[in-house]
């Protein structure tokens, strides 16, 4: 009898033990619904589908096909932001998306509505700063503040670091009339300072390319460096392997055009022309857009020398 009495408690202590734990996980449920809604968690759910559209936009080789294609995809990645606003990658891909539309198709006949999107690109990236920890106040306060606050941050901030430094330099670089515009210039060029500093292979060596443009579109008295800037240039050829048109593009542009090396511009811009464009299939796109661009400013050659 006893050890009967003994075997009916342990079972209704197994019992209550197993309604505690499954009440607990209910509660921990609904917690976890209530803090991510399920708008977010289908959001989440969806991200590996925008990771394959952004690998297929990087590879596309139809020019036409991709300027249309891109503003459907910009208005998907925001209708998703809508849902889920602090979701960080959502929010760099956007970026990302304005930044590679205002460059590729935008720039060149429209650098108003260029500016534009650069800006929206630039705000969505320095959400993620701010919820990294880069607040409001200190990006829009002294250098010697904010620089204090970059000094802080570590790898895991390179991409929002790298993404709003990009589309705060062109979106200043279209508002050069506006002296306060240009004013915020260094703010960018410390942003991506400290990508260098952190992790300079980043996006196919984008802070080397953003520096080999920064230095060398300005003249040595107004603050620009030849050296430094070929020396950039350089670096970002060889992580790419020569590869990346992209980079011999900006060096004729910027370097070649401010040194009047006529040559040296000429040279760079055939060669994108004639490059195979079967040259670098991860990055098809950003070369196909390398070879349009080049083409244009061979068109102004003699208008600059």
């Amino acid at each position: 009898m006893i050890m009967i009495k003994l075997t009916i408690k342990k079972d209704v202590g197994n019992n209550t033990l197993k309604k505690i734990l499954l009440s607990g996980f209910i509660l921990m449920s609904i917690a976890l619904l209530n803090a991510c809604s399920m708008s977010q968690i289908t959001v989440r759910a969806a991200m590996p589908l925008i990771d394959g559209g952004v690998v297929a936009v990087n590879q596309e080789t139809d020019l036409q096909l991709a300027k249309s294609a891109i503003p459907g995809n910009i208005s998907l990645i925001e209708g998703m932001l809508v849902s889920d606003p602090n979701n960080e990658k959502l929010n760099l891909y956007s970026a990302q998306a304005y930044y590679g539309y205002a460059f590729g198709f935008v720039e060149d006949t429209d650098p108003v509505r260029a500016a534009e999107l650069y800006h929206r690109g630039y705000l969505h990236a320095r959400n993620v700063l701010i919820e990294q920890g880069l607040s409001e106040q200190v990006l829009d306060g002294e250098l010697e503040t904010l620089q204090e606050h970059i000094n802080r941050l570590g790898k895991s901030s390179v991409p929002a670091l790298f993404w709003t430094a990009s589309c705060w330099a062109k979106s200043i670089d279209l508002n050069r009339d506006q002296a306060k515009s240009l004013a915020q210039l260094p703010k960018a060029v410390m942003l991506m300072q400290r990508v260098l500093e952190l992790d300079e292979n980043f996006y196919m060596s984008g802070a080397d390319i953003f520096f080999g443009a920064y230095y060398g579109s300005k003249s040595p008295m107004l603050g620009g460096n030849y050296a430094l800037s070929e020396e950039h240039f350089a670096k970002a050829n060889a992580a790419n392997h020569n590869k990346l048109l992209l980079v011999n593009l900006l060096q004729a542009q910027y370097l070649e055009r401010q040194r009047f090396n006529q040559q040296g511009f000429h040279t760079l811009l055939t060669n994108i022309i004639n490059a195979p464009d079967d040259l670098y299939p991860e990055q098809a796109l950003i070369n196909k857009i390398s070879k349009q661009k080049a083409s244009l400013l061979l068109e102004k050659e003699h208008q600059w020398f």
